[in-house]
């Protein structure tokens, strides 16, 4: 079977891929190794939050669906790689599944594809891991294949920004793989960016999200000196986010996690440290960032106190356990370490999240949020999805204390 396009990794980045692709009038298949994906698209049930029912009943009728079967690369013309970069238990960069999903496309590679990597790794990637082995079987890149990377920029549950209105980065293995690549990006991105290479590109994607770590990191420092001091620091936020220049508008939280922003600095660390390099900001930013979980701990802690309940055995309820608002995604969410913590510090823990899938590590969820909040010592508020009523946390809970800043009124207690 002949295909336009087939997407790698069907998740928060290849599922609004494929739909963009797909409403672009190319014929695309999407591949993945689990079985559990490619039964909840044929059953028309979106797994990602920025795919609706309606738009992946759109994409089936027009040919899209997901398949186990990696002999559907082989009559691909363009092939996407959107696998998870994680961290191994170690700490470090895995580019195990990238690994798997080159090999696997290298098995059925045939002159005239072109082979596109969207997943954020470390500078020289698509030069000196992935192209050798998509070359090992006898095929060059740039002369009888195409091999380009494009780091992908999917924001989940984004609103405002999608596929469409992001500029695009992209790169090419050689000046012929780029501008096949930005052709194929123009047909339904808005704006398409070509770098200079492979490794420019990839080096834009970890400053990307370094950027953001990096600030995450000051904010949270900034709350935890304020906490400190006795200022209230939402309050300094909003007073500095009034500069029309010179100041972008972060805000402190429980702690990094997700997919990409506790994940790429440490890609970016790793290549510095084989390197030879020193990124000293990078390296501070970690630290203060690692420790947000256990500040909000001793924040709960010394609260309780305040109401004279010591943590041990005290009923602690937490509110959002996804590593951000309206997004199922629990990967590297700062909530369950908190919520571990807490645990190993003997308190009865609890937790209710609207949109986040039951958490293997914590057991089942509350089932009645509304008593849990009555009986509980203390409720921390550690996402503000949308679904949750701020006012009626306050008037229910009988202790309230806000990471987000959501929370209007004295008497919640606020990071």
């Amino acid at each position: 079977m002949s295909v336009d396009v087939v997407v790698v990794g069907v998740g928060y980045v290849g599922l609004p891929l494929a739909e963009a692709v797909a409403g672009a009038g190319l014929s695309v298949i999407g591949y993945d190794t689990s079985p559990r994906v490619a039964a909840e698209i044929a059953a028309g049930r979106p797994h990602v939050p920025d795919v609706s029912v309606s738009r992946l009943r759109a994409m089936r009728e027009n040919g899209f669906a997901v398949t186990t079967d990696p002999d559907v690369l082989g009559g691909a013309e363009t092939i996407v790689l959107c696998v998870p970069t994680g961290l191994t238990t170690a700490g470090g960069p895995d580019l195990a599944a990238v690994r798997r999903a080159v090999e696997t496309v290298a098995e059925r590679l045939s002159p005239g594809m072109m082979v596109i990597i969207e997943s954020t790794s470390f500078p020289g990637t698509t030069d000196e891991i992935v192209r050798p082995i998509l070359e090992k079987r006898g095929l060059t890149a740039g002369t009888d294949f195409s091999l380009a990377y494009s780091p992908e920029r999917v924001d989940p549950g984004n609103r405002r920004f999608g596929i469409g209105n992001t500029p695009k980065v992209i790169s090419g293995h050689t000046p012929s793989c780029a501008k096949r690549c930005a052709e194929f990006y123009e047909r339904f991105v808005d704006t398409v960016v070509i770098a200079r290479g492979t490794r420019e590109a990839e080096m834009a994607k970890l400053l990307e999200n370094t950027y953001r770590y990096v600030n995450i990191a000051l904010v949270n420092e900034i709350a935890i000196f304020c906490d400190q001091i006795g200022v209230d620091v939402w309050d300094v936020m909003h007073c500095a986010a009034t500069k029309p220049f010179g100041f972008t508008s972060f805000a402190p939280g429980p702690g990094v996690g997700g997919h990409c922003i506790p994940v790429d600095p440490k890609y970016l660390l790793d290549k510095a440290e084989r390197e030879g390099a020193l990124l000293g900001v990078v390296h501070a930013a970690r630290l203060v960032d690692d420790r947000m979980p256990e500040h909000v701990v001793e924040r709960v802690t010394r609260l309780l106190a305040e109401h004279g309940k010591p943590l041990r055995d005290a009923k602690v309820l937490l509110l959002g356990v996804s590593y951000k608002a309206d997004v199922p995604d629990t990967r590297e969410s700062a909530a369950i370490r908190i919520a571990l913590r807490l645990r190993a510090l003997g308190a009865e823990l609890s937790y209710h999240d609207p949109v986040a899938e039951t958490v293997p590590e914590l057991g089942p969820p509350v089932a009645d949020l509304d008593a849990t909040l009555r009986t509980a010592d203390v409720a921390v508020l550690l996402v503000a999805h949308r679904a949750y009523d701020h006012g009626r946390l306050a008037s229910t809970a009988r202790l309230l204390f806000d990471v987000t800043g959501r929370v209007p009124g004295k008497e919640v207690v606020r990071l």
